[in-house]
This record gives structure tokens, C-alpha cells and sequence, in this order.
């Protein structure tokens, strides 16, 4: 039914638990009783759950940003992501043609994209 119950679950409870203090500020007691009770059931529940939400340290390691050319903007446009562990990579999408280049390493201080040989930048932003 479900690929993230946990979160479901957890999301339930807050849910119930805000309309049982709704309920409990119209003076249905009994409504908000019964439902603020489920709601903190419910978020007990969820938070016991084990989340299904984590990637592999293979799929982390070979993720890559899609390609695809980004939105105008009255300039060059680029989005560069650097990786936090060994090994450092840059990867850059270049925003006219939307090629995707890989470079090892962090973030170049210039760089000409080589498949539409467009400056995206020439110098390390401040």
C-alpha cells in the first residue's frame, strides 16, 4: 500500500494530534480525546518503524544530475555539485545545451563547456 510507512505514520499522528487540539478548543472532548489519543498512538508507532528511505553507498557514489538545458534567465545558466567524500568530483550542467561534464576535483575557478564552447565562468564566484 505504501513505500514509506514510517513517514506515513508519523505524518498521521501529527495530523490527528492537531485536529484533536482543534477539537478539544471547540469543546468536543470526546472527539478530541479519541483522535488526539490515536494521534500519539499513531506516532509512536511510526517513529518504532525502521525507514526504507536510505540509498546504497553504490547508488550515492553513482549519482549524476540529469541532463537537460535549464531555463533562461538573462545570463549563462549552470549548476555545478561537488561530492563531499573521496573521491571529489565536480559535475557541471551546462544550462544552453544541458550536457552533463565530469571533472575530479572540486569546482573549477573557470570552465568552457566543451560540447557547445560557451564560457559558463571565468573566475571563482565570491
Amino acid at each position: 500500500m505504501s513505500r514509506n510507512p514510517r513517514e506515513n505514520f508519523i505524518l498521521g499522528g501529527f495530523i490527528c494530534i492537531a485536529f484533536g487540539a482543534f477539537f478539544t478548543l471547540t469543546e468536543v472532548y470526546t472527539l478530541a480525546s479519541t483522535v488526539g489519543v490515536l494521534g500519539v498512538a499513531l506516532f509512536i508507532f511510526g517513529m518504532s518503524l525502521r525507514s526504507n528511505l536510505a540509498m546504497s553507498e553504490e547508488a550515492v557514489r553513482s549519482w549524476r544530475p540529469g541532463e537537460g538545458q535549464l531555463p533562461d534567465a538573462g545570463r549563462v545558466m549552470y549548476r555545478v555539485d561537488v561530492t563531499i567524500d573521496e573521491p571529489i568530483e565536480s559535475t557541471i550542467v551546462c544550462g544552453p545545451c544541458g550536457k552533463v561534464t565530469v571533472r575530479s576535483g572540486t569546482k573549477p575557478t573557470a570552465f568552457t563547456c566543451h560540447h557547445c564552447n560557451i564560457v559558463l565562468w571565468n573566475h571563482e564566484e565570491e
